[in-house]
C-alpha cells in the first residue's frame, strides 16, 4: 500500500513519465514488451502511461508501436532556437518599427495558433490587441500563414476552418481558402492579413529559416488595415527583416548598427526601400 501511495505522488508521477521517454534513446519505435523490459515498470502501469502520453502528444502510437511525439519535436525546436532566436531578433525588430511606424510581431508556431515572442509597438500598440506570450489562431494571422506555408503538410491537420473558428467575418473559414492562402505564401514570400484576426487590423509577415525549410518563426508588421500597404513598400522591409534575423541566429554574432534603410516611419514621409536581398522574392499585391 505504501509502495503504491508512493508511486501516485507527483514527482514519482513524473520520475515514470521521464523514465519511459528516456527509454527512446535511440531510433526507431518500441512497443510495450521492449519499453517493460527497458523501464522495469510494471506492464499496465507502463500501457496507462504511454496511453495517456499519446493523448498529450509526447508520444505517438501506430498499431502496437510508440515513438516519440510531434510535441517533444515542437518543444525542442522552440528550446533549441527561442532564446537565440529573440536575442538575435530584437535589434532588427526595433529596426523595422522604426522604419515603418508599425506594430512589430516576433511569432512562434504551437500547434494550432501563433505565440507572440515580441511586440515592439510604440503609439500603435493598444490599438493592436495582442501581447507578448499570448497566443492567435494560426490562420487567422499572417505570421501564422507565414509558418504553416513551410510546415510538414500534417501540421495542417491541427488547423480547423470553419465559421465557428472565424474571428471576423473576413476570417478564413474553410481549408480550400487555407490552401490558396499559402500557395501565395509560397509565390511571393509574405503572408497578408486583412482584418482576419482583429477588425480594422491588416497585418504583412515573412517567415524565418532557411529556405526550402520548416520556418521556425515569423515577423510580421500590423496597423490600422487603412494604413497598411499591402505591396513592396512594407514587403520588402519585412522579408529583408525576417532575411537578416535568420543569418544573425546562423551567424550567432551580434550586430552592433543593424538598419533596412534610413527611412522615415510610414505616414511620415515616404520611405526608402531596402535594397532586396538576391533570394528575396518581390511581392505584388
Amino acid at each position: 500500500m505504501i509502495i503504491e501511495a508512493e508511486a501516485t505522488t507527483p514527482s514519482a508521477i513524473l520520475d515514470r513519465a521521464s523514465l519511459l521517454l528516456d527509454a527512446f534513446d535511440g531510433p526507431g519505435r518500441l512497443n510495450l514488451a521492449q519499453i517493460v523490459r527497458r523501464t522495469g515498470l510494471p506492464r499496465s502501469s507502463a500501457h496507462r502511461m504511454l496511453e495517456r502520453l499519446v493523448q498529450l502528444r509526447w508520444l505517438r502510437r501506430e498499431g502496437r508501436d510508440y515513438q516519440l511525439g510531434i510535441r517533444l519535436v515542437e518543444l525542442g525546436s522552440l528550446a533549441v532556437h527561442q532564446d537565440r532566436l529573440h536575442r538575435a531578433a530584437k535589434p532588427f525588430l526595433h529596426e523595422l518599427h522604426r522604419v515603418t511606424g508599425l506594430v512589430v510581431h516576433l511569432a512562434v508556431l504551437d500547434g494550432p495558433d501563433v505565440v507572440f515572442l515580441d511586440k515592439i509597438g510604440g503609439d500603435l500598440s493598444t490599438a493592436i490587441p495582442s501581447r507578448v506570450g499570448g497566443r492567435r489562431p494560426a490562420h487567422c494571422t499572417a505570421a501564422g500563414k507565414a509558418i504553416l506555408a513551410s510546415a510538414d503538410p500534417r501540421r495542417l491537420d491541427d488547423i480547423v476552418t470553419g465559421p465557428a473558428n472565424a474571428q471576423t467575418r473576413y476570417s478564413i473559414t474553410s481549408r480550400a481558402q487555407l490552401n490558396a492562402q499559402l500557395e501565395k505564401v509560397r509565390t511571393h514570400g509574405i503572408a497578408v492579413e486583412r482584418e482576419e484576426s482583429t477588425p480594422g487590423v491588416g497585418c504583412l509577415a515573412a517567415p524565418i529559416g532557411d529556405l526550402g525549410e520548416a520556418a521556425v518563426a515569423a515577423v510580421s508588421v500590423c496597423g490600422p488595415v487603412d494604413r497598411m500597404q499591402f505591396d513592396h513598400r512594407l514587403a520588402a522591409p519585412v522579408r529583408t527583416t525576417a532575411l537578416n534575423i535568420w543569418r544573425q541566429v546562423d551567424d550567432g554574432r551580434v550586430r552592433v548598427h543593424p538598419t533596412l534603410q534610413h527611412a522615415r516611419p510610414l505616414g511620415h514621409g515616404p520611405a526608402t526601400r531596402p535594397q532586396p536581398d538576391s533570394r528575396t522574392p518581390r511581392y505584388a499585391s
